[in-house]
């Protein structure tokens, strides 16, 4: 791995927290996404096929790594989705039709705006929380 950007790729991925590793595969999947839908307006069969693929695989991943004991009906609701996503990826890929990925954009641009909304949010009550830690200490 001597490409420079390919070194700092591999260091953010491997030095990134949990909840930005997720916000990473989201972006991800909405990358290959909008790179799939391109390729099927242009009529590039190979690269349409690709892009799904590597969507596909990032839904799969962000499948397998649901918590169902800590996520519960929350985690039960996502997998639906995602096996609703996967489904359309495969649609997408047989038939070659947009709508199926137009779809799933519209569902990763949500699920993405969620989850970035819900990180700020836990980052927020953490600084919240040291800063009360704090105090305490300084009371005592």
């Amino acid at each position: 791995m001597s490409n420079p950007y390919q070194k700092y790729k591999s260091t953010q991925i491997t030095s990134a927290s949990r909840e930005k590793l997720l916000l990473m595969m989201y972006e991800g999947a909405i990358k290959f996404t909008k790179l799939a839908i391109k390729a099927i307006d242009e009529k590039k069969v190979a690269a349409r096929c690709e892009n799904i693929g590597r969507a596909f695989d990032i839904i799969l991943e962000l499948n397998n790594t649901l918590d169902h004991k800590a996520g519960g009906e929350i985690a039960s609701r996502l997998e639906q989705l995602y096996m609703f996503m996967t489904e359309q990826y495969s649609k997408a890929n047989i038939t070659g039709s947009v709508e199926p990925l137009k779809s799933n954009l519209k569902l990763l641009e949500t699920l993405y705006e969620a989850w970035v909304q819900a990180v700020e949010k836990l980052k927020k009550d953490e600084v919240a929380k040291s800063s009360a830690e704090k105090n305490d200490k300084k009371a005592v």
